[in-house]
């Protein structure tokens, strides 16, 4: 087998194993793998919220988990070693699995996602991200991001120092990703750097150089200066009688530049009304284009503000006020609505559940195909 495909299923076989423990160890709070294979067998390093879980009682459930391991992935004498996670709430994996969770428990994605962003940072991070892909409230899918302190998104530090966490949420509208990067609070940055204190700097201080050899420096520097003014002078002596020739003629080309340059500084001096004439029409255009520019961006202010949630208030009940706390809520149409459950709507500004109930029956009502073809 070549060596690039003995890469390839190393790493199908590593993802494998990853997905494998997973699904038996979510209940122990499984937070990740280490695999190395030795002349010994293949090593194993499982971290784990709730190592008894793993292990089992008397290690029947290891002991479980190893056999598979031979015989689904034809692994040479796995030896596992279980170790407990210090902080959950720094562990990526473990943050998305509880994070998923959360959502399939009927927890608001931004209430989820603030707090459980809030929790990583609280714990010491340095940085971190969440980032949900699905239908998180409507019919059309979107990326929702949740940003925190500082993080590394290209080159090596994202992939030695970032730790990823991925997990799924099992929706009625369908599957939502949950994606988790934490940098920890321990992380060494290539661009970080220190300030040592009492530092000795004498080391550091050049050494002092006496007058004496001041001089000498200064007199060696200055003979090959001499030399080189005596060869040139020497080569001017040499010159003949056609290169003499040249060189007045060149002088007497430059003279007549001079003078043509001359004669336009003397007829610009008669110009400077002009300029100020020029100066101070260009003044005034501007002030008027930027008055013109000014009643525009006044015009397109007032027509966006009128068009934010107009499609929301042909349902009964709905004002001007409470479609936007919907559409700041993420129900930007009657469809999101309409796909929303009761208590998502609750969630938004100033919708208790009793409007709620209302809104929801309201938008049953209407076709959203006359809403747009209103538009």
């Amino acid at each position: 087998m070549a060596t690039e495909q003995q890469f390839i299923e190393d790493g199908m076989q590593r993802t494998q194993i990853d997905e494998f423990f997973a699904d038996e160890l979510a209940r122990a709070g499984y937070g990740g793998m280490d695999l190395a294979k030795t002349p010994m067998g293949t090593q194993i390093v499982l971290r784990a919220e709730k190592p008894g879980m793993v292990i089992g009682k008397g290690g029947k459930n290891i002991r479980k988990i190893t056999s598979e391991l031979e015989e689904r992935f034809d692994l040479d004498d796995p030896q596992i070693d279980v170790q407990e996670v210090d902080e959950p709430d720094l562990n990526a994996q473990i943050v998305a699995d509880r994070l998923g969770n959360a959502l399939e428990r009927g927890w608001y994605f931004r209430k989820a996602g603030h707090t459980t962003i809030d929790r990583i940072m609280d714990a010491g991070a340095r940085g971190a991200e969440i980032t949900l892909n699905g239908k998180v409230t409507g019919a059309r899918s979107r990326n929702e991001k949740f940003n925190r302190g500082y993080i590394k998104h290209n080159g090596e530090p994202s992939q030695d120092i970032v730790d990823r966490g991925d997990g799924v949420a099992v929706m009625k509208l369908g599957t939502i990703g949950v994606t988790v990067k934490i940098i920890p609070p321990n992380a060494d940055l290539p661009d970080d750097f220190r300030i040592h204190e009492d530092v000795d700097t004498e080391s550091l201080v050049p050494e002092e150089i006496e007058g004496d050899e001041v001089e000498a420096l200064l007199g060696e520097a200055e003979e090959p200066a001499d030399d080189s003014e005596e060869s040139d002078a020497d080569e001017e002596f040499e010159l003949g009688e056609d290169e003499a020739e040249a060189e007045t003629a060149e002088i007497e080309e430059e003279e007549i530049v001079e003078e043509g340059v001359d004669a336009e500084a003397g007829a610009a001096e008669t110009a400077p009304d002009d300029a100020e004439i020029d100066e101070e029409l260009s003044e005034d255009t501007e002030a008027d284009a930027e008055a013109i520019l000014d009643e525009m961006e006044s015009a397109e202010d007032t027509e966006a503000d009128a068009e934010s949630g107009a499609e929301l208030t042909v349902i009964d009940g709905v004002g001007d006020a409470k479609a936007e706390a919907l559409v700041e809520a993420g129900f930007e149409t009657v469809a999101d609505i309409q796909d929303a459950s009761e208590d998502d709507l609750a969630e938004a500004e100033g919708v208790g559940d009793a409007f709620a109930e209302r809104i929801k029956e309201g938008a049953s009502e209407v076709d959203p195909a006359d809403v747009e073809g209103g538009n």
